[in-house]
C-alpha cells in the first residue's frame, strides 16, 4: 500500500524550521562578533592611553629609584647611586640590534644598604668573560640613570631559567638575587641603564626597546566585518523568495 503524497504545507514546515534556526544562528553570531569588535575598540583606547603614559615616563626627568614598584612605574626614568658588586654579575641571554649575546646584570648597593639589579647593557659572546672588559668593571662609586623594569620571572619562551647551570633567559630578580646570595633588601625590579658610555665601551647600555603591539583597530574591523556578514546573511534568508528552493518565508 502506497503512502499519500505530502501536502505542500507539510513539506514546507521542516524547511521553514531550518530557516528560522539559520536566522537565529546568524543573529547570535552577529551579536557575538559585534561584541568582540566593541571589546577591541575598548582595548584600542586602552593601548593608546598606555603608550601615551609610557612615552611620558620615558622622557620625564629621572626620579629617585623607589623601594618597590608596580606596573604603573614600569619604564619610568630613575636615578640611583652606589657601588657595583662586579663579582656577582649575571649574564642573561639576549638578542638585540647588535646581535645575539648577553645582558650584564650587576647588583648595585645603595648608600642605604638596599640593592638594585642594574642591567648595565649588552655584551657579545666573545666579551662574556669579565676579564675581557676589565675597564668596565668599575669599583668606584657610580651614578646610574635608566628605565625601571619589572621582574621577568620563570624564563623565556619555552626556556626556563637554570640557576644551577648558569643559564638565564629572563631577568628574574628574585631568582638572580637568591643565586648570587645578595644580602639585605633587594628591590623587586631592575633598571636598564641608559647609553652613558662605560669605560672600555662594554657593556653597551641604552638598548631598551619600548614597543607595544597595537593591532586592535584591525581586529575590531575584522570582528565588525564578520558581524556585518552575519546580518547580511540573515537579511538574505528573511527576504528569500518563496520560489527559491520552494521554501516560503516564515
Amino acid at each position: 500500500m502506497s503512502l499519500p503524497p505530502l501536502r505542500a504545507d507539510e513539506h514546507a514546515r521542516p524547511q521553514a524550521g531550518k530557516r528560522v534556526a539559520l536566522l537565529l544562528a546568524c543573529c547570535v553570531m552577529a551579536t557575538l562578533f559585534a561584541g568582540l569588535g566593541a571589546w577591541q575598540v575598548q582595548r584600542l583606547f586602552w593601548k593608546l592611553d598606555l603608550i601615551e603614559r609610557v612615552e611620558a615616563r620615558i622622557h620625564a626627568d629621572p626620579a629617585e629609584a623607589p623601594a618597590t614598584a608596580s606596573a604603573a612605574d614600569e619604564y619610568r626614568r630613575v636615578r640611583l647611586a652606589g657601588h657595583f658588586l662586579n663579582d656577582r654579575e649575571t649574564l642573561v641571554q639576549a638578542v638585540t640590534e647588535l646581535g645575539g649575546g648577553f645582558w650584564v646584570l650587576t647588583p648595585l648597593v645603595r648608600d642605604d644598604g638596599t640593592t638594585v639589579l642594574v642591567n648595565r647593557g649588552f655584551v657579545p659572546p666573545d666579551r662574556r668573560d669579565p676579564a675581557s672588559r676589565a675597564a668596565g668593571q668599575v669599583e668606584a662609586p657610580v651614578a646610574v640613570v635608566g628605565l625601571l623594569r619589572l621582574t621577568e620571572p620563570g624564563g623565556g619562551f619555552l626556556r626556563h631559567n637554570d640557576p644551577a647551570g648558569e643559564r638565564w633567559y629572563s631577568r628574574d630578580v628574585a631568582a638572580i638575587a637568591a643565586a648570587r646570595g645578595l644580602a639585605g633588601p633587594v628591590a623587586p625590579y631592575f633598571v636598564d641603564a641608559d647609553a652613558t658610555p662605560v669605560p672600555g665601551g662594554m657593556p653597551v647600555g641604552g638598548l631598551t626597546v619600548v614597543r607595544f603591539a597595537n593591532n586592535h583597530f584591525v581586529y575590531a574591523l575584522t570582528w565588525f566585518a564578520l558581524a556585518g556578514m552575519c546580518v547580511a546573511a540573515a537579511v538574505f534568508l528573511r527576504r528569500r523568495p518563496a520560489g527559491a528552493g520552494g521554501v516560503p518565508a516564515p
